[in-house]
């Protein structure tokens, strides 16, 4: 162990000494297999504590999805589930134009203030 922390004190002071575009190049050299490696083997752990614990995506799309039967006392939340809802119109309408501003080109006309109104 002692024989590899010198080697890697040794590399980190090669890498540190040297300019800007070479180290970074050395630094991306390294660290993009490295990352992948990490990614990929976290993504297999991942997915095989998943699918020990039965959490895995084929089983969660066997699973039966059961609808509420409906009653007079339902909750106005299960009413809703099964209702379709209607389209919103897009704001200023579906015409021609829509979603322009109100107002065309050109400086916008001045407010009048309450001020000048009473006058």
């Amino acid at each position: 162990m002692h024989r590899f922390a010198g080697w890697w004190d040794g590399f980190e002071l090669w890498v540190a000494g040297l300019p800007f575009i070479p180290q970074f190049a050395v630094v991306l050299v390294g660290m993009i297999p490295v990352s992948f490696a990490i990614a990929y083997l976290l993504d297999r752990g991942l997915r095989i504590a998943l699918r020990l614990l039965g959490r895995d995506r084929p089983a969660a799309a066997q699973t039966p999805v059961t609808r509420a039967t409906p009653s007079a006392g339902r909750s106005a939340v299960a009413r809703t589930v099964g209702a379709r809802r209607r389209r919103q119109p897009a704001r200023g309408g579906d015409g021609p134009g829509a979603g322009t501003p109100r107002h065309p080109g050109g400086p916008r006309p001045r407010r009048r203030r309450a001020a000048e109104e009473a006058v």
